[in-house]
């Protein structure tokens, strides 16, 4: 079986019904379309009680605390589909948050919920490499997007300023300190 994804699964749907469309069998689009709304409700409830037994086992004191729910939280396909029943237990900040740190030294530098703007500070990999950052913009977007479909667009912020050297003065090799001597 390959990996799904909302959006394929989306199109692939939407392909389905169009091509029920073009026979002319309006009844029989009505009913693909019906067919679909119940399986979503169906799967909706399945997942919802899902999450709710999960995060009642992670505010359990006996358990550790990332317990099985961070894990499915963290977890691309359960996520798109909670958030497509828009069952995520977290709000939007704490999932761009989240997906975020699917990318490996990517952090939030800046985060606007009603522009739906995002700016992504990504730690540089030192190369001095410049043609890499629309690459790594496209698969930040693309997490993003699974995690939080509400973001409109995503922006690689400017580097910070970096973190001055830290120069230790230590004795020569073959010198004395004063208070030995």
């Amino acid at each position: 079986m390959s990996a799904a994804t909302g959006e394929a699964a989306g199109r692939r749907v939407e392909e389905i019904l169009d091509r029920l469309a073009a026979a002319g069998d309006q009844q029989a689009v009505a009913t693909a379309e019906e067919l679909v709304r119940v399986l979503m409700d169906f799967y909706g409830a399945g997942l919802a009680r899902a999450v709710e037994l999960l995060a009642a086992q992670a505010h359990d004191p006996d358990r550790p605390a990332a317990g099985p729910l961070a894990e499915l939280l963290d977890d691309q396909l359960v996520t798109g589909l909670l958030v497509l029943h828009e069952l995520h237990p977290e709000d939007l900040t704490a999932r761009v948050e989240r997906a975020v740190r699917q990318v490996p030294g990517a952090s939030v530098a800046a985060f606007d919920a009603a522009s739906g703007m995002l700016q992504v500070r990504v730690e540089s990999s030192g190369c001095g490499c410049s043609g890499s950052s629309d690459g790594t913009r496209e698969a930040i977007a693309e997490v993003v997007a699974v995690f939080a479909p509400e973001v409109a667009s995503v922006q690689l912020a400017p580097p910070g300023p970096k973190e001055p050297a830290l120069l230790q003065i230590g004795v020569r090799p073959g010198l004395v300190p004063a208070e030995t001597r």
